[in-house]
Parts: C-alpha cells; structure tokens; sequence
C-alpha cells in the first residue's frame, strides 16, 4: 500500500494589466476569450473545453502533454461579482488520480493604469501532485498569458 500524503498551500499572484477590470473580466468570462489564454498553448494538445460562467456552474478543460500526461481539470463557481472577483473550486487529475484539490479567488482592482489582478489559490496537493511551486508557476504562465491576449485588440 502506497503512502498517502497531501501538503497545503497558499499562494498569492499579483500581476498589473493596462486594461479596464471590464475587459480582463470579460477574459475570463467570455469563453472564446478565455479558452485563448486558458486552454490553447504550444505545451499542451486540447481535447475538451467547457465552460458555465454563472454561480455554480461548471468548466471542464482536458488537455495532454508532449510528456504524455492527461490532464483534466474541473471547477465550480462558487461566487462571481461582475468586474470584481470570481471565487472557484477546482480539482486537477493527471492520468486518471486526483492530485490537489483547490479554491481560487481572483480579484479585479481598478488602478489609474488599467487593473491590478490578484489570483490567491488555497490548495491541497496529494500525492504525486505538481506541488505549490509548480503550480504556481503554471498560474503565472497562465496569467503571462492572459496579458498577451489582453494587448490585442477585442473582435
């Protein structure tokens, strides 16, 4: 029997975007918008993106790796307040195990600029899980990548 473990974690990302809150909320909600910057990338192949942006709706993004891993996470909005915050409960499994169970709060704080984002993650990480450190680089990656889709123009 193997050994069963889990190691919790807070973290807090912080990142500056010359946009209004209305628009890098919209990227979020929106789900042409958000699977640009959430689900495609070069590191992983898609093969499911749902999305249900209200308060207890669901996402579902399935994804594999050039590792061979596959991928599934799944949300459920806890709370939304439009322009604001976006509160979720999310589980990732790779190759069929659960490995971190998760919720997310980001929040939309309006600055003369554009938006300060704020993501805080509250997770628990099982075993043969990515861990904190790893995850939060995948969120920052993630967030890099929010800000390049937020420099083009809206359709």
């Amino acid at each position: 029997m193997s050994e069963r473990t889990v190691n919790h974690a807070t973290y807090t990302i912080e990142r500056a975007y010359p946009a209004r809150p209305e628009r890098v909320f919209r990227a979020f909600s929106d789900p042409a918008r958000k699977r640009r910057w959430y689900a495609e990338g070069e590191r992983k192949d898609v093969g499911e993106f749902t999305m249900d942006f209200r308060v207890g709706g669901r996402d579902r993004l399935t994804f594999s790796t050039p590792q061979g891993f596959h991928c599934v996470s799944e949300s459920i909005y806890q709370d939304i307040r439009p322009n604001d915050r976006i509160v979720f409960a999310y589980t990732m499994t790779v190759n069929g195990q659960c490995i971190s169970s998760s919720q997310g709060t980001f929040e939309f704080l309006p600055t003369a600029e554009g938006t300060t984002l704020l993501f805080t993650e509250q997770a628990a990480f099982f075993e043969h899980s990515d861990g904190p450190e790893m995850r939060k680089q995948g969120w920052s990656d993630l967030l890099t990548e929010l800000g390049n889709t937020l420099t083009q123009p809206e359709n």
